[in-house]
């Protein structure tokens, strides 16, 4: 569940961010799928992380 909630934030941030650097439809997806890339990276650290302490 985080590492979904990890991917969605971040595609939504990395569109966000590239809309406000005025980029074209193509430059927002890259954007929300790099940082969605990232975003579900992190949230699979967290939930190893969580796994290994409870």
């Amino acid at each position: 569940m985080i590492v979904i909630a990890g991917a969605l934030g971040g595609a939504v941030f990395g569109w966000r961010n590239a809309a406000r650097q005025g980029g074209t439809r193509a430059d927002k997806l890259q954007y929300a799928v790099a940082t969605a890339i990232a975003g579900s990276l992190l949230g699979f650290v967290l939930t190893l992380i969580v796994d290994r302490l409870l």
